[in-house]
């Protein structure tokens, strides 16, 4: 009897944008314990998820603003603003 074939996992669809090296000073231990959290296969992506999660979080923002007029707080009050 043969052996049945293996099922593959269909890679992530591809975004085309332009991407540029850079170095950066990170701490090990926030990049994985962000991977892990994220399920990311890789650093790089880990870091780019993370990105898009924070212009996720400002066009949420700036949309809750628009729609409710109502005025955001922020959570963390003691730390500095974010923009």
């Amino acid at each position: 009897m043969p052996p049945k074939p293996r099922k593959r996992k269909a890679a992530p669809a591809r975004v085309s944008e332009t991407k540029v090296s850079k170095t950066y000073r990170l701490s090990p231990q926030k990049i994985s314990a962000a991977q892990r959290v994220l399920g990311a296969a890789t650093a790089t992506s880990t870091i780019e998820e993370a990105l898009d999660m924070i212009v996720f979080r400002k066009e949420l923002i700036d949309g809750t603003r628009a729609i409710g007029g109502m005025e955001i707080v922020e959570a963390f009050p003691d730390d500095p603003p974010r923009r």
